[in-house]
């Protein structure tokens, strides 16, 4: 045996391997393998909150075994969990996707066993996982599904959650024309902490959302109160449309704030929906808002374009709002692409009217006053802002333009309330639409304040026109009722007793309406009381009358038929244009005549008949004649002699064609013979409000 010689070389050989062994297995325990993936540990975790920052583990498409804690997940891509995947790599997705860390949770000691989560925003549809068990989620997943934006951050309960894997599972809904295809996915880190931490942590987060919201909620507030108060002028003068399209107008601003500003927990497909709605009817408003503003309303084709343009845009913008409900049980992703781009010019095309609509008042030389030019350069302004933003937005994601993200940025904060040059140019018009709004109401209210006392001195006028009290006319019964169809009319009556015992009875219509008719017609009174006494003969007395209205009427002109009454039962008439009256249930024929003021070389002619006790004579206007039902048909002659036939008081015939539809004034004398000792009398004639 030869221990001594062989034993030392061995022993070197088994120091040797022994010592290369330990540095093996040192650097084994320095340098990771391939397949390592990395594990966030949070240490000590009391009642604060951390960030659940470092890589996500990131991989697209679907697989419901993506949530077992089990899998290799360690070829998957790695991405930070505080931005989009659209700004990592993965620009213009839509779809699937997965998201999963691997945690190591230790609470500290005396803090709370359970954790909770808090994810802030995630685009769009998501659902949480804690070791394969899904513990929540926002939304509801394809093909029957939901989608929720801009609502608060969410909680979910991990419990006592210690280690393993958190997996999110992700949708992102299709890219529309002014989606930047930098979505989906995570929007800023998730965090983790004990329940306190964590709901203390949304409380900041809503304080904050709260914050940059206060210039909005401020404006919206003013929005409000200038449709109550429009809309209670319109309710009281439903004539005044600028109200109503103000009224409106405020009302859509008001509906943006609660489709879009308020983080309501409803489907953002409906939000999407109503919101393209609402804001077609904003436009809409703008453009007759500017139209009686700008005074084009009187436009009559240009205000039919605007009609058009209203009912087009709308229709538009309603098929690209209910577009999302098709996909995808009806349309695929490419298809709703392609129907929402072939709508969007459409929309987009009409965003100009403001400025055509501002154009066209330029360069038509529109007498208006320095207010309502303001507006005009604000809403040239702001839709060209806003058109050009919109078609900068459009498919940008293929233009990698910058000019709408400009636009929209910030040009300073105000409260922390970021301020950009659109939300300027819209409370510049909205506060320059008010302002002469305002001034508009007050000139209107002052010109209605002239136009009423107008209209009352002509209802003084007409007091002496149409007298209160009628003179007893020798052997006739008499009746009269005046109806006006507006404020004040044009037709007017006298009785005048002659010295001789017999009476003049005059009825007449005056063209045109207001004071300007009431004063010509006090012309024709004046003047007929003048003549009466000294020229009694019906036809003498329209001759003198005609020519001394010739060149004083306005251009206007008065129908009239005058009687004279004797008391042996004859009467003398004649009528300048007036319709012929009825005895009992016959129109009487009479010469044909011109009215009075047409020509000062009028002839009239004269006829007489002879009354029996007993006959009805009935004379009126042709507001009588001219009443005009629902279906649009006159009274016509064939009405008036069974009307007449049935020897209607004033009032009666009156009421008849009221009820059958009043188209304009209308004014019914009727005389009855009486016989031999009877006791005539007059009713007092009846006037019925409009």
């Amino acid at each position: 045996m030869l221990p001594s010689k062989t034993g030392f070389p061995s022993l070197l050989i088994f120091v040797f391997l022994a010592f290369g062994s330990i540095l093996a297995e040192g650097q084994e325990m320095t340098a990771q393998p391939a397949w390592y993936v990395p594990t966030l540990k949070v240490e000590a975790l009391g009642k604060g909150a951390v960030p659940l920052d470092g890589p996500w583990e990131f991989r697209q498409g679907d697989n419901s075994a993506w949530a077992s804690p089990g899998i290799d997940d360690s070829l998957w891509d790695r991405l930070s969990g505080d931005k989009t995947w659209g700004r990592q790599g993965y620009d213009s997705y839509g779809g699937f996707a997965w998201y999963r860390k691997h945690l190591v949770l230790t609470p500290a000691p005396d803090a709370s066993l359970d954790f909770a989560l808090l994810i802030p925003a995630i685009d769009d549809i998501y659902e949480v996982y804690w070791n394969g068990q899904r513990i929540g989620g926002l939304g509801q997943m394809p093909p029957h599904w939901v989608w929720y934006s801009g609502v608060p951050p969410q909680i979910y309960n991990l419990g006592a959650a210690r280690e393993g894997v958190l997996a999110i599972r992700v949708w992102k809904t299709p890219l529309f024309s002014t989606d930047d295809g930098k979505g989906g996915g995570f929007e800023s880190l998730p965090l983790v902490g004990s329940p306190e931490a964590i709901a203390d942590a949304r409380g900041a987060r809503d304080f904050e959302w709260l914050r940059k919201k206060q210039f909005q909620f401020g404006l919206t507030s003013l929005y409000s109160l200038v449709m109550l108060f429009s809309l209670v002028a319109w309710l009281r003068d439903r004539k005044e449309w600028l109200l109503f399209w103000m009224a409106l107008f405020s009302a859509n601003l008001v509906a943006e704030l609660f489709l879009g500003g308020l983080r309501l927990p409803v489907s953002a497909a409906l939000l999407t929906c109503l919101t393209q709605i609402e804001i077609a009817l904003r436009e809409m408003s703008l453009w007759f808002l500017l139209l009686w503003l700008l005074r084009l309303q009187s436009n009559r084709k240009l205000l039919v374009l605007t009609r058009k343009a209203a009912l087009i845009s709308i229709l538009a913008s309603i098929a690209d709002g209910v577009l999302i409900f098709f996909y995808p049980s009806v349309l695929t992703a490419g298809q709703t692409q392609i129907v929402d781009a072939v709508l969007t010019p459409a929309i987009l095309f009409f965003e100009l009217l403001p400025v055509i609509l501002v154009g066209y008042a330029f360069l038509s030389h529109r007498a208006l006053d320095s207010a309502r030019w303001v507006v005009a350069a604000v809403a040239f302004a702001n839709g060209m802002a806003y058109f050009v933003q919109n078609v900068a937005s459009q498919g940008v994601r293929f233009t990698h333009s910058t000019l709408s993200d400009r636009m929209v940025a910030p040009l300073f904060t105000l409260g922390d309330n970021p301020i950009n040059v659109l939300i300027l140019l819209r409370a510049a018009l909205f506060t320059s639409i008010v302002y002469a709004v305002i001034r508009s109401f007050l000139d209107h209210r002052r010109r209605s304040a002239v136009i009423e006392q107008e209209y009352q001195s002509a209802r003084e006028l007409q007091r002496v026109l149409v007298p209160a009290s009628l003179p007893v006319v020798p052997g006739f019964t008499l009746t009269s009722a005046y109806r006006p169809a507006k404020e004040v009319g044009g037709d007017f009556f006298q009785i005048i007793p002659l010295e001789d015992g017999s009476t003049i009875v005059v009825l007449g219509d005056m063209s045109g309406k207001g004071l300007m008719a009431a004063m010509a017609v006090s012309l024709i009174v004046g003047a007929l009381r003048a003549l009466a006494e000294e020229h009694p003969s019906p036809a003498e007395l329209l001759t003198l009358l005609n020519r001394r209205l010739c060149g004083r009427l306005q251009g206007g002109f008065a129908t009239c038929i005058i009687l004279r009454l004797h008391a042996n039962s004859q009467c003398t008439l004649a009528s300048a244009g007036h319709p012929a009256p009825y005895l009992n249930d016959s129109e009487i024929e009479l010469p044909g005549a011109l009215p009075l003021g047409i020509s000062p070389v009028g002839e009239y002619e004269e006829s007489t008949i002879t009354l029996k006790v007993g006959d009805h004579f009935s004379l009126y206007t042709d507001g009588l004649l001219e009443a005009r039902n629902q279906a649009g048909e006159l009274y016509s002659f064939k009405r008036l002699e069974t009307l007449f036939a049935s020897h209607p008081s004033a009032a009666q015939a009156t009421q008849a064609a009221v009820n059958f539809g009043q188209d304009d004034d209308i004014t019914v004398l009727t005389l009855t013979r009486l016989a031999v000792g009877e006791e005539a009398f007059s009713l007092q004639p009846m006037g019925m409000s409009a």
